[in-house]
Order: C-alpha cells, then sequence, then structure tokens
C-alpha cells in the first residue's frame, strides 16, 4: 500500500465514496499482483491462522527456556472460579491474549501482526467477540482496517522492536486493535484514526528488553496490555473521545522516541528488565544449560 499517512488513507476512502476497509483492500491490490478476490481469500486464511493459534494452545506445554506457557490456563481457572475484576469479555481478552503468546513462545505457528513479538493482540480482541456472535465477514473487515493503519505505522515509523522499541512492536499491535475494534462496533473512519492515536500514545516509549534475548519476559505478559489498551482507546472513540494529537502526529512522535532510545532497549537483551539482577541470573542459567 504506498499511502504512508491516516490522514491520507481517511481522505481516499472519503473521495472514493468507499467504506475504509474496502479502501484500503483496492489500495493494496494497486501495489500487487492479484485480484479482489485473492486478497479475500489471504485475509482470511490468516484469520483462520490466527483462530487455529488459540485453539492449540495446551496448559501443559512450555517453552524449551521454561519462562513461558501456562499462564492462559491460571487465568481461566480463576475465571472460571469468580476471583478476578472485569467483565467476562474483559477476562476472555486477558487469556486469549496469554495464550497466543504463549503458543508463540512454545514456537507454535502464529500470525505476526505486526510482529510475532505482538501476535497475541488482535487474536486476544477478536476471537472472544467470534464467540459471541460476530460476524466473521466483519472481522475480515475490520482485520483490513488494522493492517490499513499497520501499514502506515510501519512506513511512517517501525514495527521493529531492534529499531524502535517495544511501543513499535506492542504498541503498534494495540494501535491497530483497537482501529479495527472501532471499525466493528460502526465507527467512523475517523474514530478509527482517534483509537489508534490514542492507543500508540498510550504505550509511547515502551522499551524492548527481553529477558535472555527471548520473546517471552516481559514480551507474553505486554500482550495483554496492549489487548486491554486498545479496548479502552476503542470505547473512549466510540464514545466520542478525541486524540488531541492526529495519528500521522503520533506515529512520527513515536519514530523519533525510537530513534533516541538507548541501544540496550531495543531488543538486545541488555538494559531494562533483562539487566535486572533476576533478569542476567535468567540469562546466566540458560546460557549454562546451552
Amino acid at each position: 500500500m504506498a499511502i504512508d499517512s491516516i490522514a491520507a488513507l481517511l481522505s481516499g476512502a472519503a473521495k472514493a465514496g468507499l467504506p475504509l476497509w474496502e479502501h484500503i483492500l483496492l489500495e493494496d491490490l494497486r501495489e500487487g499482483q492479484g485480484t479482489r478476490e485473492d486478497s479475500l481469500r489471504q485475509m482470511r486464511r490468516l484469520w483462520e491462522a490466527m483462530k487455529a493459534s488459540g485453539d492449540n494452545y495446551r496448559p501443559e506445554e512450555r517453552s524449551h527456556s521454561g519462562l513461558a506457557g501456562g499462564d492462559s490456563a491460571k487465568v481461566q481457572a480463576a475465571m472460571a472460579g469468580g476471583a478476578l475484576y472485569g467483565g467476562e469479555f474483559f477476562q476472555e481478552v486477558v487469556a486469549e491474549a496469554l495464550k497466543v503468546s504463549e503458543c508463540n513462545a512454545c514456537m507454535k505457528r502464529i500470525v505476526a501482526a505486526p510482529t510475532a513479538g505482538s501476535c497475541g493482540v488482535l487474536p486476544a480482541v477478536l476471537l472472544p467477540l467470534l464467540r459471541r456472535g460476530e460476524d466473521e465477514e466483519e472481522i475480515l473487515r475490520a482485520l483490513y482496517v488494522a493492517a490499513g493503519f499497520g501499514q502506515v505505522i510501519a512506513t511512517r515509523a517501525s514495527i521493529s522492536g531492534a529499531e524502535g522499541g517495544c511501543q513499535a512492536e506492542v504498541g503498534a499491535a494495540s494501535a491497530m486493535a483497537a482501529a479495527a475494534l472501532t471499525q466493528l462496533r460502526g465507527g467512523t473512519p475517523a474514530m478509527c484514526a482517534h483509537a489508534c492515536a490514542m492507543a500508540l500514545s498510550n504505550l509511547m516509549g515502551l522499551v524492548c528488553d527481553p529477558v535472555a534475548g527471548l520473546v517471552e519476559v516481559p514480551c507474553v505478559h505486554r500482550n495483554v496490555v496492549g489487548a486491554v489498551n486498545a479496548l479502552s482507546c476503542a470505547d473512549m472513540a466510540l464514545a466520542g473521545v478525541e486524540c488531541r494529537i492526529p495519528a500521522d502526529e503520533g506515529i512520527d512522535a513515536m519514530a523519533q522516541v525510537g530513534a533516541s532510545m538507548d541501544d540496550s532497549l531495543r531488543e538486545t537483551g541488555a538494559g531494562g528488565l533483562a539487566a535486572t539482577p533476576t533478569g542476567k541470573a535468567i540469562a546466566g542459567r540458560l546460557a549454562e544449560e546451552g
């Protein structure tokens, strides 16, 4: 997709008289090969893979390091026991974010949305809606909106933790999910943009500090934060709350913040939580174990 701004995305859809999701689909086709049917088929394939990543969760499985696995099952058990805050949907979102992220840590098949380290955010907010009867065609359309917004973020800034910190991964995923959720509830394109902008600004400056260099700690739990952030920002946008900083300016600010981060805070496993005594001890133990 050649469009490099949210503003252009919205104005283009308005000028063409098309729903935002369809405008994104057509713009994507202009840049590549294939037909509308090919695009829809590919999006459905990605959606099926997202569903499978949740279905294939096994609570007894652990990552090779032993740092990830089983946490979603703990949340689900606590849900069943009535021990948690929030409504049932909120609790399911938390459990789903853990589930898909743990599947990634256990080297199972996931959808990088936009990255493997942030793979749990979009499924976390969409799969519980599917279980509540949300129309799959509407979910596919929402995924186009997420993809379009994600492409702009990737173009104007980055979706790489090594380049821009975790704000570029979980932050971008949260912004994409917020826009998708707003689309699903009938929000206007402008509301989608406000949801995206708020979600991104809330996670501005989030560093990438994986313990032992693995996409497990704190990455898995940060997917929960990204999903819950997306929900709150979609709700605010749908209620008419507007972000005072336009989405494109927020994306540019994120890029500047990422560029100013010390190298130790950009996926090197040398700063932040990775540099704590416990973080170093874990890295040492794993190095000894080979």
